[in-house]
């Protein structure tokens, strides 16, 4: 029996001609607030291929509501909007931070739903008083180093209705939780939950995803995100590592030698067993996969069959 791929592969100017007459809503200033560190994401990229994902998510959010009105309607009961959830996996320094924060600003521009919401993970990991206390510091961003059991409580509350959800707040500065600070969602058409692990099931009981609308995972070869890694990690020691206040300040007075070494380093102990083991089984279950070249673009849109 010939195995059928569950996804519909398209390249990108055939992905591209599916935005039909969507507006562009987004400037070059705009694009410049969104992008993340050495990501040249253009608005050309933007119109190619995060504008035809703004208007089938847009079609999907109107569809899921057509479906939560009628299931109102046989039950008797008023008409309740609860958020459509999206997910969004992928690797570290792959670029999913800047894909979630350009999808969030294209589906806020659509009339029908213009709060969306944007929650990273990271609020749900551990302390590091938590981590070092269970000996697994070494080991952030694994499964075992979140408190699955607290995010899993904020995106349920979502899908309940609740008014407000609140998540912790995570400081990539001091590369720890914010003790006390909280960042509270209050009844938002859209939420997209960005983080490594998002997709990721287990063994027994309910699941993050099982929440999901709709889930995009961030793809890309691991030589190419090993090397933004590296030149991530070598910009951060001329910017952000060079402020007193930043946990990896350390690093500040490296060579470009030794940064790149260090990088490499934790690369290879940490960042690649995590992807390897973790992160790259889950992106299977997505709903579309953004694949991108060794530009950091978009070269291809993999969408699963329905």
């Amino acid at each position: 029996m010939t195995h059928r791929d569950p996804f519909l592969a398209f390249s990108r100017p055939d992905w591209a001609r599916l935005a039909a007459a969507t507006p562009m809503t987004l400037s070059e200033p705009d694009l410049a607030e969104l992008r993340g560190i050495n990501e040249a994401v253009s608005l050309q990229e933007v119109a190619e291929v995060y504008l035809p994902l703004s208007r089938l998510l847009n079609l999907y959010v109107s569809a899921s509501r057509q479906l939560f009105t009628v299931t109102d309607v046989f039950l008797g009961n008023p008409a309740q909007q609860v958020p459509y959830i999206i997910g969004l996996a992928g690797s570290v320094a792959v670029g999913k931070s800047t894909s979630a924060r350009i999808l969030q600003a294209l589906l806020a521009r659509w009339p029908e739903h213009p709060q969306v919401d944007l929650i990273a993970t990271d609020g749900f990991l551990y302390s590091n008083a938590v981590l070092e206390e269970r000996r697994i510091l070494h080991r952030k961003g694994f499964p075992e180093s979140f408190d699955r059991r607290s995010l899993l409580d904020f995106v349920a509350a979502l899908k309940s209705g609740a008014e407000e959800a609140a998540a912790p707040v995570y400081s990539h500065l001091a590369y720890d939780i914010v003790p006390g600070e909280m960042r509270v969602v209050r009844r938002p058409d859209i939420v997209i939950l960005e983080g490594l692990n998002v997709l990721q099931v287990g063994t027994q009981g309910a699941f993050v995803s099982d929440y999901f609308d709709f889930s995009v995972y961030v793809d890309a070869d691991q030589a190419d995100i090993e090397r933004w890694y590296v030149e991530r990690f070598v910009t951060l020691r001329d910017t952000a590592f060079r402020r007193p206040e930043a946990h990896f300040h350390r690093y500040a007075t490296l060579t470009d030698d030794q940064a790149e070494e260090m990088a490499r380093g934790i690369w290879a102990t940490v960042n690649a067993p995590n992807l390897v083991e973790n992160i790259l089984p889950t992106r299977e279950r997505a709903t579309l996969i953004l694949e991108k070249g060794a530009d950091h673009a978009v070269r291809r849109v993999r969408l699963r069959r329905r």
